[in-house]
């Protein structure tokens, strides 16, 4: 699907705050309010736009601890590590990459024990071959 430069600042705006009233991203984008929904409509429809999620304040995210475990896997491992970290509600994202490890856990503990204890089960998981961790410290920029 092609995006023309005003559905792409309609995704922006809704990246920012996607419980912006239609009114007001109308006005933002100075088009009319029934533009803004059928583009909205036309997004969803292509499937642009699958959803509509929270965004957490920073005080909360400041009270979790997070990080990004490196994975390496063991040839013909994916489909069964996948379907073992789907099942891991810590596990908030999941990506393959390339390089020396073949995939990225970005996990969320409450604590660092709890962190430790989710590493060591990544660890176990058939298929899992080794493991590296860093915890995230701050987020400088999260758009």
């Amino acid at each position: 699907m092609q995006l023309t430069e005003k559905d792409r600042e309609l995704l922006a705006l809704l990246g920012e705050n996607a419980r912006t009233p239609v009114a007001s991203l109308a006005k933002r984008l100075s088009l009319s309010r029934t533009t803004v929904q059928a583009r909205l409509d036309r997004l969803e429809r292509e499937g642009v736009i699958t959803g509509y999620g929270v965004r957490l304040s920073d005080e909360f995210l400041s009270s979790l601890v997070r990080a990004h475990i490196l994975i390496t896997i063991a040839p013909k491992a994916l489909a069964q590590v996948t379907s073992s970290l789907a099942k891991m509600k810590a596990v908030t994202a999941l990506h393959s990459v390339s390089g020396s490890f073949d995939l990225i856990a970005i996990i969320v503990a409450p604590s660092i024990s709890e962190l430790d204890g989710l590493i060591d089960d990544i660890g176990v998981i058939e298929g899992v071959e080794r493991t590296l961790s860093s915890i995230i410290l701050s987020t400088r920029i999260a758009r």
